[in-house]
This record gives C-alpha cells, sequence and structure tokens, in this order.
C-alpha cells in the first residue's frame, strides 16, 4: 500500500495532520500501540521539520507485510551538518519558530530513536530527504 500526503512549510496550524492521518492507518492495520506510539514520534518530527524549515514537502508512506517507510522530501535549505543537526538540544530555527515552542533541537534525535532506522540525503538550497523505516512487529 501506499500513500501521499503533502505539507506546507511554514503551516503550523496543521502540524501534525499527516502524522495522525499515518496514526489512523496503522490503527486499522490492527498493529501493535507501542508500535504506533513510535512511529507517530518519529513522524511527526519530521513533519514538523518540513513546517518549520522547508518552503513544502511530501510525505510518501510505503507499507509491506515486512517495512513500514515513511519518505519526507522537502524543498528547503537543506542541513549543513548533519552530524550537528543529530546533537540533541542543536537547532537552526528561527526566533520565531521557537517561540511558538518549536525548534528544541530534539527532530533528528527523536526520529533516529524512534525508527529502526534513518537514512538523510541533504543538499544545500534544494533540500532534505528523511527516510524512517520500521520492521513490522511479528503478531
Amino acid at each position: 500500500m501506499k500513500y501521499q500526503f503533502e505539507v506546507a512549510g511554514g503551516d503550523f496550524s496543521h502540524a501534525g495532520f499527516v502524522s495522525i492521518e499515518i496514526k489512523k492507518i496503522m490503527k486499522r492495520l490492527h498493529l501493535p500501540p507501542a508500535f504506533i506510539r513510535k512511529l507517530s514520534i518519529a513522524n511527526y518530527e519530521a513533519e514538523v521539520n518540513i513546517i518549520a524549515h522547508a518552503y513544502d514537502g511530501v510525505v510518501d508512506l510505503e507499507i509491506t507485510q515486512e517495512k513500514i517507510t515513511t519518505t519526507f522530501t522537502d524543498r528547503g535549505p537543506g542541513i549543513a551538518s548533519i552530524q550537528d543537526a543529530m546533537q540533541e538540544g542543536f537547532s537552526t530555527a528561527s526566533d520565531k519558530v521557537r517561540e511558538m515552542g518549536f525548534g528544541a533541537g530534539m527532530g533528528l534525535p527523536n526520529m533516529k530513536r524512534n525508527s529502526d532506522s534513518m537514512e538523510i540525503h541533504t543538499k544545500q538550497n534544494e533540500g532534505t530527504i528523511v527516510i524512517l523505516s520500521h520492521m513490522v512487529p511479528i503478531a
């Protein structure tokens, strides 16, 4: 099964919308709540990163019997240093974003912590692709 969602950069009024839609799909598949929680945390962080840092983005969800892969592709400034961005508390969020309670520098670390694998591909002034994979638990 494949799904696709669009994310508008800067639209904090819809932050979490895509993550909630994916969570609903996971519930319909009767996956364990702990698994859904982990996947939802990782997806929410990636979605908010698009909203906070990019002009726009697309989220592709692919579900197989073995694995759930969520790919977040954005058009934005890219990540100057993935190594720095992976450090807890490191943030390039604007003051405006921080005043709204986002941009604490936990996005990428939380994505990594709550997924089975994470890939980041980024290009300055073009955008970033984050691929999160979760192995489907055996029932």
